[in-house]
């Protein structure tokens, strides 16, 4: 199941330099580990915003709590998260 989800870490911003740098880096190579996983398959920056958002893939939502709650910036992330169902247009180029 796919889910289009918006992190906004803003917050994570206000923490002093050394503990930001060094939670900025547990976020980095966690992101990296549900990239190769396949759990996070796209992310992009929001410009101007201290924000992303990603497509994830995962069976169901209980597994996306659980993705998400692994991630070192959740305790000063924002969170929004939309399921994503197929489009006709999608299943017509891709006849199952």
């Amino acid at each position: 199941m796919q889910f289009l989800v918006r992190i906004d870490t803003a917050r994570a911003y206000e923490l002093p330099p050394d503990e930001r740098a060094e939670l900025i880096a547990r976020e980095r190579t966690r992101g990296r580990e549900l990239m190769d996983h396949g759990v996070l398959r796209d992310i992009w920056r929001v410009p101007g915003r201290r924000a992303n958002v990603g497509i994830w893939d995962v069976p169901d939502a209980d597994a996306l709590e659980q993705a998400l709650e692994s991630l070192p910036a959740r305790p000063y992330a924002e969170i929004d998260v939309t399921p994503l169902a197929t489009h006709p247009l999608t299943a017509e180029a891709n006849p199952g």
